[in-house]
């Protein structure tokens, strides 16, 4: 028997094989068990079935798997943790005097030939930073509502709008998700990219700003810096340029309106845009009980002041809206740059500006326009066609403190749209021999008739038509059952340069269609109704002509230096064929048209100097009402190496404009003369370069021999081949009506030779116009 208290020993078993080793380890047996083989003999291990090997794999994956999943869930929360720690040291955050010194620098303008322009100056330059004490709770309330309501609850950022953005970014997609310290690192430093790094980074600046100040230090530094649109960083500045008021002036429901501009600045001038941030902030003020129910419900859009009219003081004249223009091209963000960046690099702009061409348009306006009615109004567009740069821009007189007529405006273009109707026909298959009726008659429906009861007979050649500018043909060719179409023609225009839709008065406005963006009346056909265009735009579709069929978009931005010279944006010229993909059916086609306009200018008296072959098409649009009255009057024309439109008007729109002899005004009158002076200033010492033969479409005929018109269809005082007059009669377009309804002015069918019935023009009816050739 064994000792007292002593344990009794196993005795040993019979030991015929051992578990798996996974499992054997799994059941906790010490290192160095069974790992002799050699000192014990086992018995053959019986064979595993398919499934229990099945099995076994099975489980040695997901216990890989549960490893696997531990580890990286223990790197998801120490991981970020470890980052924090090691990068909170080495990352500080911009102070706000930094901030505003850098956002201050001045950027430069050149004109094309390297000499400066001028200069663009920030409106909050020279600033003074304010206290958080100085700065109304109504603006405080309004940046958080728009950038960060839940700001004072964060700890210098918005978890949840983290995660959300991360999660967004993970899954392919696009979001903010930065609190409004965030946004002011992120706007600080100007880094923007959409990166896991930068949002990392930028969270740690942010949570070190908030560790080191207090959440009013920080929305005030935000408030100081922060970029509004407009030019304007800071509150101060923005509410000079946006309402031209002191800060502490400013509505609850105008500090909304501004703080809505802070998500996409460039976008301050479209008011649809506007409109929707200033609801949304104002909706997130009543939510946050910043303001009152009763505040809400009265709420009014508080329209901001016209963009020229808050600017700082700098260029002024004509050169004010180049210097705009450029800001807007730099701030559309297709050149990958933006104003707020600009500003805080202290760029050089190298702009597209001819500074003898953009003097020749002065002095061509300044001369001409001298005497005239002051009422009268007048802009100039003149662009390169081989590259689509703006060499002169002449929207008004009056810089910032007028309308900008050039690219602010629409206008009925009267007879100078008349080459898009060519356009369409030549795709169709016509050329500039094919024949019409030119006499006074109903077209589909429409009756028809020329300036003072001009006519080429009833087999008129397209190309004769266009230099008398003879409606019944036109409004045929487009309008009648076996006509282009309407359709046609306002593809015909879109293609040449003349965009689908602008901003007008800040609101978008779609072009060349009809009621409830349908298709465009038969009006188009000669310039009226649908056929609202921007003389900017004209200038650009009439370059396309140029330019032998090639579309180049105009820009006003060659190249962007920075301080050391370093590009930071260069101009690539992008030609497209216009009116046919295949470019030598596009070049086609704008020959044909070239040839049909060619001798437009020379027999209306306004042809280049020293023969220089030149191309162009006269417009006018009649007085809504009247016979013999005109509203608006155009002249748009060009060589290979320019292409150029003038616009006359009044800012009334539908009143008659008339020159200093109170004679009403023709395209080939005041707009004609000074395309001629400006053509010939800025092409003076060129070469004379002559446009390219073209290659027949259709039925080509040659021009008939010019003949002066008959005495009937030669008005009063018909000036000299050498004396451009205003007097000179056009078609200007008016309103068309019905067959069976009494009609009134110079397109319609008179009851006899020598009267015509009135009656007032139907809404919604074509209108056309007079415009021989402007004889």
């Amino acid at each position: 028997m064994p000792p007292v208290n002593r344990p009794t020993q196993r005795e040993p078993e019979l030991i015929t094989h051992r578990e798996p080793e996974d499992e054997f380890l799994m059941a906790g047996v010490g290192a160095g068990v069974g790992d002799d083989d050699d000192d014990y003999e086992y018995d053959d291990e019986p064979e595993l079935t398919e499934e229990e090997e099945r099995r076994l794999r099975k489980k040695k994956i997901w216990k890989r798997v549960r490893i696997g999943a531990f580890v990286a869930i223990g790197l998801m929360i120490l991981g970020p943790v470890i980052a924090v720690a090691v990068a909170y040291p080495l990352v500080d955050w911009p102070r706000p005097n930094d901030i505003a010194a850098d956002q201050d620098k001045t950027i430069t303008l050149l004109y094309s030939d390297g000499t400066e322009m001028g200069k663009i100056t920030s409106p909050g330059q020279n600033r003074t930073m304010l206290t958080y004490e100085e700065i109304p709770d109504t603006v405080k309330n309004a940046v958080m509502a728009a950038e960060d309501a839940n700001f004072y609850d964060n700890p210098g950022f918005d978890a949840k709008a983290i995660v959300r953005a991360v999660w967004i970014q993970a899954t392919g997609g696009s979001s903010g998700g930065s609190g409004l310290t965030q946004q002011y690192i992120k706007k600080a430093t100007g880094k923007e990219e959409a990166t896991i790094t930068r949002k990392f980074t930028e969270l740690v600046k942010a949570y070190k700003m908030s560790n080191e100040s207090d959440h009013n230090t920080i929305l005030t530094a935000y408030l100081n810096t922060v970029y509004f649109g407009r030019g304007a960083n800071g509150m101060k500045a923005a509410a000079q340029v946006y309402y031209d008021k002191e800060m502490k002036e400013l509505t609850p429901s105008e500090a909304a309106l501004i703080a809505g501009m802070i998500q996409t600045p460039s976008w301050s001038e479209d008011q649809e845009y506007s409109k929707k941030r200033w609801e949304f902030v104002m909706l997130q003020m009543l939510q946050k009980k910043w303001i009152s129910q009763a505040d809400y419900d009265a709420r009014q859009y508080p329209t901001p002041l016209p963009f020229e009219q808050t600017q700082p003081a700098g260029l002024d004249g004509p050169l004010a809206r180049v210097s705009q223009q450029v800001q807007n091209e730099i701030d559309s963000q297709l050149i990958g740059l933006t104003m707020e960046k600009a500003q805080k690099v202290g760029v050089t702009v190298h702009t597209t500006i001819d500074p003898k061409m953009q003097q020749a348009a002065v002095d061509a306006v300044n001369s001409v326009m001298q005497g005239q009615d002051p009422e009268l109004r007048t802009s100039l567009s003149a662009i390169e066609p081989q590259s689509g740069a703006v060499r002169a821009y002449y929207p008004g007189k009056d810089g910032l403190k007028g309308i900008d007529y050039a690219k602010g405006t629409i206008q009925e273009a009267g007879s100078s749209f008349k080459p898009f109707d060519l356009v369409a026909a030549l795709k169709m298959g016509k050329g500039i021999g094919d024949t019409y009726d030119s006499t006074p008659r109903t077209i589909a429906g429409v009756p028809i008739r020329n300036a003072s009861s001009t006519t080429c007979g009833k087999e008129c050649t397209i190309r004769q038509a266009m230099k008398e500018s003879l409606n019944t043909v036109f409004y045929d060719m487009v309008a009648s059952p076996n006509g282009t179409g309407t359709v046609a023609v306002a593809n015909a225009a879109y293609e040449a340069g003349i965009p689908k839709s602008v901003m007008v008065d800040g609101k978008a406005k779609q072009l060349l269609v009809g009621e409830g963006g349908g298709k465009p009346n038969a009006g188009i056909a000669i310039g009226a109704d649908n056929a609202q265009v921007r003389p900017f735009d004209m200038a650009s579709a009439y370059a396309t002509f140029a330019a032998r069929g090639i579309y180049r978009a105009p820009f006003f931005v060659t190249k962007i230096a920075g301080p050391n010279g370093d590009v930071l944006y260069q101009h690539v010229d992008q030609p497209v064929p216009a009116f046919d993909p295949v470019e030598e059916k596009s070049r086609d086609i704008a020959d044909n048209v070239t040839e049909a306009l060619k001798e437009i200018p020379t027999f209306s008296k306004i042809g280049c100097a020293g023969n220089r072959e030149c191309a162009g098409k006269t417009g006018t649009h009649e007085l809504d009402g009247s016979i013999d009255q005109n509203s608006k009057a155009w002249m748009v024309g060009y060589t290979p190496q320019i292409a150029a439109s003038v616009w006359i008007g009044k800012d009334a729109g539908n009143v008659p404009i008339r020159n200093k002899e109170g004679k009403a005004i023709f395209g080939s009158g005041l707009p004609g003369q000074i395309w001629k002076k400006f053509m010939d200033g800025a092409l003076a010492g060129a070469q004379k370069e002559p446009f390219a033969k073209p290659k027949p479409l259709g039925n080509f005929n040659p021009p008939r021999k010019s003949e002066p018109p008959p005495p009937s269809n030669t008005p009063p005082n018909t000036p000299s081949s050498n004396t451009p007059s205003s007097n000179t009669p056009e078609s200007p377009t008016k309103p068309t009506k019905p067959t069976g309804e009494p009609c009134q002015g110079l397109i319609c069918p008179p009851s006899n030779p020598n009267t015509s019935t009135s009656s007032k023009p139907g809404p919604g009816n074509p209108t056309g116009g007079r415009d021989p050739g402007d004889t």
